[in-house]
C-alpha cells in the first residue's frame, strides 16, 4: 500500500493521540500519587503557627518606661499608663498616701491638704491583678485561737481589678493597663460628698470629665511611685460659680499626688496611746482580749534612733529634716528656722541631740514640696485661704511611724489686712437647730481634713495687737516685735503637730493674769503650757508692764510630751513613770474632742479657745474693758486725710471680736464642769468632774450682764457709727445697702453667748451636775439671766438694742417648748422657759415707757400668748 505525503501526517496524528490516550492513566495516577505524598507530608510535618501572644516588650515599644518601686510605662503618642508588676510584689503590703497640689479652697481641695494613707496589698486573681485596700483598725493576737477568725466580718476593699495584658515568666512580671488606676477616682475619693442640709446654691463639683483629666508628673524612685494627676470635674451649666479663684465653676481642676509606697523595713517600735496626753493616733481595737479598754491605738512619731545608744544624750541615726520651700519671703526664713529648731529643746530632755535640722530648698532645687521625700515649709497666697497654718502628716497605718510632713503657711496671715470682705452681716434666722447642723458639719470637715484654725485666731490677734499698739502711738520696731512673736508660736504649733501633738486647750491656765501682766516675770518665759494651745495675745491693760504677746518658747507641757512619745525606753514602767507626771498644774491637757468653742460642746471651761490665765473670767474682764477703751480713741486715731474709712472699719471690727471672744469664753463658766483624766489612785489626781464653783458661776452672769446684755453695753461715741464705711470696690455692694448693720451685728454676739447659755446639753448639765455638787442650780441661774436681760429698763423707756435682745431671747425661751428641737430639752428647764415667760409677761404689762417701748411690751406680751395657746 503506498501513502501520499499528506496521509503520512494524518497517520503520525493519530498514533500521537492513541499514545496519550494509553499514557493518561499513569499519568493521573503520578499525579494522585504526588499529591498524596504532599499531603502525607502537610499532616506529619506541619509548619508552626506564628504566635498571637504579644509580650511585655511588644505592648510597651512606643512607650517610655520609667522604673522605680512600680515600672511605669507611658506612651508617647497618647500619653496612657501601662505598670509592671513582680511576682514578688504580690501579696506584699504597700502605703497608698495622696494629697492636693492644687485645687480649690470650696471643696476643701486645697494645696497641701493631706487625704490620709491606707495599706494596700496585690493580688493575681487568674488573669487579673487586684489592688486590695486592707483593714487595718483591728489587732488579733496570734497566739489566741481567736485569731484564726481575723477575717470574720471585717471587708476589704478591692479597689481595682485589672486584666493582665502581658507576662514575663521567666523574670515573673505582669503589665496591667494603669489608666484605670490614676485617672479615676480608684485609690481615694477626690470629690467630697456633699453634706445632707447644704443648701442647693451652695458650690459642688461636677462629674469627672476622662477626656479632659490627664497626667501631669511621673516621679520613680526605690521606695516610692509618684503621679501629678490634673482631675478636671465638668457640668454644662452652675447655680454657685464659687468665688473668684474658680476661673469657670462648669469646669474645676483638682491635681493630686499620688504615692505608691514601699513598707519601711527598720526597728521602729510601736508606741500606744495614753488619754493623759495628747497625740495623734490610728485607732486600733485588740479583738481578743477581755478589757473594757481594749485600745492599742498607735500615736503618730517619727522613728529616732541614737547613734550612741549608751548615752544620755545622742545624735539620731537620721534627724528630722525641714527644707524652707524657697516661696518663703526672705524677710521671714530665719524666724522660721528659728521656730523649727526651738524643739530641739524638747528632744534633748528625750534624749537627742539635734533631732531637728534645718535646710533651705535652693532655687534651682530639681524636686518640689509635693516630693514625699522632702518635709518642706510652704508658703501660699490664697485668694481665700482655708487656714494660717495647717502641719499635716502622714504615717504608716500598720505602726503609726510618721513618714513624711509639711507645714502649710498663708501670707495673708503675716499682714494687717482682714481676710474676709463682709465685716458687718446681716443677722441670719438662727434656731437651735440651724447652730447644730452648722457644728457638725464644721466637726465634720475638721475631722476629714486634720484641720487646724490655730491660724485664723492667730490672725485676728495679731491685727487686735496692731491696732492696740496703733492706739498707744508704739513705734513700728514694737510691731515689728508683735509680728515675729506671732509667726515663731504660730511655726512652733505647726511643727507640734507634724512630730504627732494635737491641740492642748487646756495649757493656758499656766499663769495667773497678775504674772502675765507683769513684764520683768513673764520676760523669756511660754505664756502658756504648751505651744499647742489657741490663747488669746496678751495685750496689757498697763502699756507700761508689757511683756510678751505671743508664747515664743516650749511649755512644760510640750517638753513633757515629746519625751513620753520619743524617749527610748525598754519597759512599760518607765512610760508610766512619765506619765505619773499628768497631775502637775502646768502638764494639764485637753483638745479639741474637749473644748467649748462652739456652742453646747464638751464640759470644761478651762479647755477653750482665745482664753489665758488661771483666771479666766478675770483676765476677760480686763480685755473687754481694754477693747472698751480703745474704742473710744479709734475716731481720732484713724483719720488720715486723703484715705477711705476702711481702717477705720477693720479696726472697730477687730476690737469688737476680741470682746465677743472675751464675752464667750466667761458664758462657759456657766454650768461647767472640770475634768481631771488622772488615773483611779494617781498621786495628785481628784474626782473625774468637779462643778464649777457657785462664787465663779455668779462671777460669770455678773459679768455677762454688765458687758453684754446691759442698756449700754453697746455704747460707744456717737460719731463713730456715722464713719464705719467700707471702701467701695466695682460693685460689691449690689447684693445689699452698704451701710454698716450695727443691730444685727450687736445681737450676733448676744445670740452667740445665749445659744451657750440655754443650749440643751449647758441646762441638762447644770440639772444633772446638781446631784454631785453644783449649787448654782437652774431656777436660781434661769431667774438670775431674765433679770439681767429685762430688770434694768423694765420701768423706764428700752433701747433698740435691748429691744432685739428681749425679743430674741423670749422666741428662744419659746422654741424651748414648741420649737422642733423642744424635744431635747429637759421637762425641768421646759418649766423654768414658763416661768420666765410668764414673768416677762408681768413685766411688759406694765405698758410705761416711750411709744416704741410700748409697741414692744405689746410685741412681747402678743409672743408670749400666742405661745401659751399653743402649750396648752
Amino acid at each position: 500500500m503506498t501513502f501520499k505525503p499528506q496521509s503520512k501526517n494524518k497517520v503520525f496524528f493519530v498514533l500521537l493521540l492513541l499514545f496519550a490516550f494509553l499514557a493518561t492513566p499513569d499519568a493521573n495516577a503520578q499525579r494522585k500519587k504526588r499529591n498524596k505524598d504532599k499531603k502525607g507530608d502537610t499532616e506529619k510535618v506541619a509548619p508552626k503557627k506564628k504566635s498571637t501572644e504579644k509580650s511585655i516588650a511588644d505592648l510597651t515599644k512606643k512607650s517610655k518606661k520609667i522604673e522605680g518601686l512600680f515600672t511605669i510605662y507611658q506612651d508617647t503618642i497618647t500619653g496612657s499608663l501601662q505598670m509592671v508588676v513582680t511576682k514578688e510584689q504580690l501579696e506584699k503590703e504597700f502605703i497608698y498616701f495622696s494629697q492636693i497640689k492644687d485645687g480649690v479652697s470650696e471643696v476643701g481641695a486645697f494645696r497641701g491638704a493631706y487625704r490620709g494613707s491606707k495599706i494596700f496589698t496585690l493580688k493575681k486573681y487568674f488573669n487579673k491583678i487586684e489592688f486590695v485596700a486592707k483593714n487595718t483598725s483591728y489587732y488579733f493576737d496570734p497566739n489566741s485561737a481567736l485569731s484564726k477568725s481575723a477575717e470574720a466580718n471585717i471587708s476589704e476593699g478591692v479597689m481595682a481589678s485589672l486584666k493582665i495584658e502581658a507576662t514575663d515568666k521567666e523574670k515573673g512580671l505582669y503589665l496591667i493597663k494603669a489608666d484605670a488606676i490614676f485617672l479615676k477616682e480608684t485609690l481615694s475619693q477626690i470629690k467630697p460628698p456633699r453634706f445632707p442640709g447644704r443648701g442647693p446654691f451652695s458650690f459642688s463639683l461636677g462629674n469627672l470629665d476622662k477626656g479632659k483629666t490627664k497626667i501631669n508628673a511621673i516621679k520613680n524612685y526605690p521606695e516610692n511611685t509618684d503621679l501629678v494627676i490634673e482631675y478636671v470635674y465638668s457640668k454644662p451649666s452652675v447655680l454657685n460659680g464659687g468665688s473668684n479663684a474658680v476661673t469657670d465653676g462648669r469646669n474645676v481642676t483638682i491635681k493630686v499626688n499620688h504615692s505608691l509606697i514601699q513598707v519601711p523595713d527598720n526597728t521602729y517600735m510601736a508606741r500606744y496611746d495614753d488619754p493623759r496626753v495628747g497625740y495623734f493616733t490610728t485607732q486600733v481595737t485588740n479583738m481578743t482580749t477581755p478589757s473594757v479598754t481594749p485600745y492599742k491605738d498607735l500615736i503618730h512619731r517619727w522613728h529616732l534612733e541614737k547613734k550612741d545608744p549608751a548615752a544620755a544624750v545622742s545624735e539620731p541615726v537620721e534627724p528630722i529634716t525641714w527644707w524652707i520651700e524657697n516661696t518663703t519671703p526672705l524677710e521671714y526664713r530665719e524666724t522660721i528656722k528659728e521656730g523649727v529648731l526651738r524643739w530641739n529643746i524638747a528632744f534633748e530632755k528625750a534624749g537627742f541631740k539635734n533631732a531637728m535640722v534645718v535646710k533651705v530648698q535652693p532655687d534651682d532645687a530639681e524636686w518640689d514640696a509635693g516630693d514625699v521625700r522632702y518635709n518642706v515649709l510652704r508658703w501660699t497666697s490664697s485668694p481665700r485661704p482655708p487656714f494660717g497654718g495647717y502641719g499635716p502628716s502622714f504615717v504608716n497605718p500598720r505602726t503609726g511611724q510618721i513618714l513624711g510632713a509639711d507645714v502649710m503657711l498663708e501670707y495673708v496671715h503675716q499682714t494687717n489686712r482682714v481676710i474676709y470682705d463682709k465685716l458687718f452681716e446681716t443677722m441670719s434666722a438662727f434656731s437651735y437647730e440651724d447652730i447644730d447642723k452648722a457644728e457638725n458639719e464644721l466637726q465634720k470637715f475638721n475631722k476629714q481634713y486634720n484641720y487646724c484654725s490655730l491660724g485664723h485666731l492667730m490672725h485676728e490677734n495679731s491685727v487686735f495687737g496692731n491696732t492696740a499698739l496703733t492706739l498707744m502711738n508704739a513705734s513700728e520696731d514694737e510691731k515689728e516685735v508683735l509680728r515675729n512673736e506671732g509667726l515663731t508660736h504660730l511655726i512652733m504649733h505647726e511643727v507640734g503637730h507634724t512630730l504627732g501633738l494635737n491641740h492642748n486647750m487646756k495649757s493656758s491656765q499656766l499663769h495667773s493674769p497678775a504674772q502675765l501682766a507683769d513684764k520683768n516675770y513673764i520676760q523669756g518665759k511660754a505664756l502658756t503650757g504648751s505651744v499647742m494651745d489657741y490663747e488669746a495675745i496678751n495685750v496689757t491693760n498697763d502699756r507700761t508692764q508689757q511683756g510678751h504677746y505671743f508664747t515664743t518658747t516650749l511649755g512644760p507641757y510640750d517638753l513633757w510630751a515629746i519625751e513620753f512619745g520619743y524617749k527610748p525606753v525598754t519597759t512599760y514602767k518607765e512610760l508610766d513613770d512619765i506619765l505619773k507626771r499628768s497631775t502637775e498644774p502646768e502638764l494639764i491637757f485637753g483638745n479639741d474632742a474637749d473644748d467649748m468653742r462652739s456652742p453646747g460642746k464638751a464640759i470644761d471651761p478651762r479647755v477653750m479657745v482665745g482664753d489665758l490665765s488661771n483666771d479666766q473670767i478675770t483676765y476677760s474682764v480686763n480685755r473687754i474693758n481694754l477693747v472698751n477703751e480703745m474704742t473710744a480713741k479709734l475716731r481720732t486715731k484713724y483719720s488720715d486725710y486723703g484715705k477711705s474709712y476702711q481702717e477705720l472699719v477693720v479696726a472697730y471690727s477687730i476690737l469688737q471680736g476680741q470682746k465677743s471672744s472675751a464675752l464667750n469664753v466667761i458664758s462657759r463658766f456657766i454650768g461647767g464642769i472640770y475634768v481631771d483624766r488622772a488615773m483611779q489612785g494617781q498621786v495628785g489626781g481628784t474626782q473625774p468632774y468637779t462643778p464649777v464653783s457657785y462664787a465663779d458661776q455668779k462671777r460669770a452672769m455678773k459679768a455677762l450682764k454688765d458687758y453684754l446684755f446691759a442698756p449700754n453695753a453697746n455704747d460707744v461715741p456717737k460719731d463713730l457709727y456715722t464713719h464705719l464705711a467700707r471702701q467701695r470696690r466695682g460693685f460689691n455692694f449690689f447684693g445689699g445697702p452698704e451701710d454698716p448693720k450695727i443691730h444685727s451685728a450687736a445681737l450676733r454676739r448676744q445670740m452667740g453667748v445665749l445659744y451657750h447659755i440655754l443650749h440643751p446639753n449647758t441646762l441638762q448639765r447644770i440639772v444633772d451636775s446638781e446631784l454631785y455638787g453644783n449649787e448654782y442650780k437652774l431656777p436660781e441661774y434661769m431667774r438670775d439671766l431674765n433679770k439681767a436681760i429685762f430688770n434694768a429698763d423694765i420701768n423706764t423707756s428700752v433701747n433698740s438694742f435691748r429691744q432685739n435682745l428681749q425679743l430674741a431671747y423670749t422666741d428662744m425661751l419659746i422654741q424651748m417648748l414648741t420649737g422642733k428641737v423642744s424635744g431635747r430639752f429637759s421637762n425641768v428647764a421646759k418649766s423654768m422657759a414658763i416661768y420666765n415667760l410668764k414673768t416677762i409677761r408681768r413685766f411688759a404689762a406694765n405698758n410705761l415707757g416711750d411709744l416704741g417701748t410700748k409697741a414692744h411690751k405689746m410685741h412681747l406680751k402678743t409672743l408670749i400668748d400666742n405661745a401659751m395657746k399653743e402649750i396648752k
